[in-house]
């Protein structure tokens, strides 16, 4: 596509992450840093995503961020500076009054690039998106930029805001084993961590192996069928070894008939895609093991702070994530559309990526599990291969700053 004069619009959408306005600081950098031959003009941020740009709730970024104080501040503040939203866009052939409407918007703001900031049910926004400008007279340019804790979007070596969520349940985990560690009584404590189909964030708990020695006893993944008596066979077996036992399990573990392990202690309610809200497999798996073995249990539930917590964050993904962005805006002025930025791993000793693009149409709704390689034999555990992989993504800590005790954030 040749190079498009007018102005750009971004969006972040789905869960938000402690990264993933280090990628908006990322793309602002990269409108910012066009040169002389400015395409892109203003640059809006739209407002809890696509909902907010068909309410037309719109700020001009380049305008706020006028200092480089505010644009790493923005990098270090956690969660979506801009909103979210869950919103599923129809089929084109389906509604194509309601993408009418969206291309009347972009027409009305002289909008020439769209940069959706997500996982892959922003991707399939993209993607439809995409779909639909090749049906219809305005030039435009369409960008899926990744973003995922769960790290399961398929095509990119690893997604940002997936490497700061390892980090804090890697360190979040061993603190437990710390904690856990101080009595004799024998003790099962079950840690429950998000992961509906892919098990990465759950991998990251085994971290501790090659840096301290300690990990998880047990750690089950949503890539294996879980059975309940073979759960409780590798639970007494731990307790053999020590009194103090720790596990470490996805929310999205089911039973061979598909259920969810923590089926019975959710409410059943499903978001706009159709995904089930997740909750509970820990405390079900408390009160099986209370109910067969008897002995002290309990079950923490590690919840939003896994996506959150930017004190923990790894430099390494801030630094990507920035990166990534930065990238989209130079695809998309090279004339790149209908793409996802990629992170590609061109080593890991020493660790270095480089950042790419591929079809965004051929990466929405797939999901990208936990390698074979990754799962142990018994399917109880991760293998050293696969903390290799991991360890690089959480290196690092950044320079955020404090006042008074407290992290400075930034609010638009």
């Amino acid at each position: 596509m040749k190079k498009l004069y007018g102005n750009a619009v971004v969006g972040q959408s789905g869960g938000p992450t402690a990264a993933i306005n280090a990628t908006l600081a990322g793309v602002i950098r990269g409108v910012l840093e066009q040169g002389s031959d400015k395409a892109i003009q203003t640059l809006y941020g739209m407002r809890n995503g696509v909902e907010g740009f068909l309410r037309q709730d719109l700020i001009d970024l380049t305008a706020f961020f006028n200092s480089e104080e505010k644009l790493a501040c923005l990098e270090h503040t956690p969660a979506a500076a801009l909103g979210s939203c869950r919103k599923k866009l129809p089929q084109p052939q389906d509604d194509p009054a309601f993408f009418q409407a969206l291309i009347a918007l972009f027409e009305k703001y002289n909008i020439r690039y769209f940069f959706y900031i997500g996982g892959n049910d922003s991707m399939d926004t993209v993607s439809k998106l995409t779909a639909y400008l090749k049906t219809c007279s305005y030039e435009m340019v369409a960008i899926g930029i990744p973003k995922t804790i769960d790290n399961d979007l398929v095509g990119t070596d690893h997604t940002p805001g997936f490497g700061s969520a390892a980090k804090y349940i890697a360190v979040t985990m061993q603190e437990i084993i710390r904690d856990c560690a101080v009595y004799t009584v024998p003790a099962v404590t079950i840690v429950e961590i998000m992961g509906r189909d892919a098990g990465w964030l759950t991998a990251a708990s085994a971290l501790g192996r090659t840096v301290t020695g300690f990990e998880p006893d047990l750690v089950y993944l949503p890539e294996r069928m879980f059975d309940m008596d073979r759960f409780m066979e590798d639970v007494r077996a731990a307790l053999k070894k020590h009194p103090n036992v720790v596990v470490a399990v996805s929310e999205g573990i089911r039973f061979a008939n598909g259920s969810y392990v923590g089926e019975g202690t959710q409410s059943g309610a499903k978001d706009a895609f159709g995904h089930a809200y997740l909750a509970g497999t820990g405390k079900a798996l408390e009160l099986a093991v209370k109910s067969e073995l008897g002995c002290k249990v309990r079950s923490i539930e590690l919840n939003l702070p896994q996506r959150c917590a930017s004190h923990l964050a790894s430099e390494t993904d801030l630094r990507e994530s920035v990166g990534v962005g930065r990238s989209a805006i130079k695809a998309a002025l090279e004339g790149v559309t209908g793409q996802m930025m990629l992170i590609q791993r061109i080593s890991t000793e020493p660790y270095a990526v480089a950042f790419d693009s591929a079809d965004v149409c051929e990466i929405a709704n797939k999901i990208r599990t936990v390698d074979d390689a990754f799962i142990n034999a018994e399917g109880n555990h991760v293998t050293d291969a696969c903390c290799a992989y991991l360890l690089p993504l959480i290196e690092g800590e950044p320079n955020t700053l404090y006042h008074k005790g407290l992290p400075v954030h930034i609010i638009l």
